[in-house]
């Protein structure tokens, strides 16, 4: 008996700890948040571009920053990188094969602090039907009421990784083995504690 009751007080203590992370909705409806990449061009200039279509949530509490967690969801089908005909070849065969693989996803499994509003925000990314753990550096951007009565929080991040850990293979020469992304995400808080 004595076991089922700390087993419950454990419970208690547990959903205790997690109850102050305010849950945040990012908001890509007011377009607040962007999903950026670029990646070098023959070695001889920067190509950017960016994914028009994704949705996600996070969980942060400035209290408890480890215990944050982000998902996201991306239409790959949406990538624009400004040129109609350049944006058909990046939805084919030798890159996303967005017919394939019409989503890509990405799940935090750590989040730890670096102090002074830095951190490395650690999780899968699945991409072109290939799962890898990748690193974010993050920044707090800040967070606070909004003009509507809301309350928000942002974050900045930026990571890299080369196209061939999943899967994507063309050769567009050694200079563009690897790709950079930059998130800029804007939440708005579902569940004020």
């Amino acid at each position: 008996m004595n076991r089922l009751i700390a087993l419950g007080f454990a419970l208690l203590l547990g959903f205790g700890a997690t109850a102050h992370a305010t849950e945040y909705k990012i908001d890509t409806a007011g377009a607040h948040a962007f999903i950026q990449f670029k990646i070098k061009h023959l070695g001889y200039s920067w190509l950017y571009g960016r994914f028009d279509e994704f949705e996600g949530r996070f969980n942060y509490d400035p209290k408890k920053p480890e215990a944050s967690s982000v998902e996201v969801t991306i239409n790959t089908a949406s990538i624009n990188s400004a040129h109609a005909e350049r944006d058909k070849h990046l939805r084919g065969k030798d890159f996303l094969e967005v017919d394939k693989y019409p989503k890509a996803t990405f799940k935090s499994t750590s989040f730890t602090p670096k102090g002074d509003g830095k951190a490395e925000l650690k999780g899968t990314l699945t991409l072109h039907g290939v799962s890898r753990e990748i690193t974010i550096d993050v920044t707090e951007i800040g967070g606070g009421k909004d003009p509507w009565g809301g309350y928000r929080q942002g974050f900045h991040g930026t990571t890299e990784f080369a196209l061939k850990d999943f899967g994507i293979d063309y050769n567009l020469g050694p200079a563009s083995r690897t790709v950079q992304l930059i998130l800029d995400v804007e939440g708005i808080a579902q569940n004020m504690m």
